[in-house]
């Protein structure tokens, strides 16, 4: 595999991995309000981390040609 792949695969594990994380700690069985807003936070760190691999992957292909 080369780097590329890699870096796409390991951006799109991080995604699902803070979205999972976030679904769970959202809807919690004993979730209290400040539960909801923590899983409101990472929820948001999934565009994040879509964007920054998106970053890394142009700047990666930009540097090979």
């Amino acid at each position: 595999m080369n780097s590329t792949t890699i870096l796409r695969v390991t951006t799109l594990l991080a995604a699902a991995a803070s979205l999972a994380m976030s679904v769970w700690l959202y809807f919690q069985n004993d979730a209290s309000i400040d539960d909801r807003l923590n899983g409101i936070f990472v929820g948001v760190w999934v565009p994040s981390i879509l964007a920054l691999g998106n970053f890394l992957i142009s700047s990666d292909s930009d540097r090979k040609e």
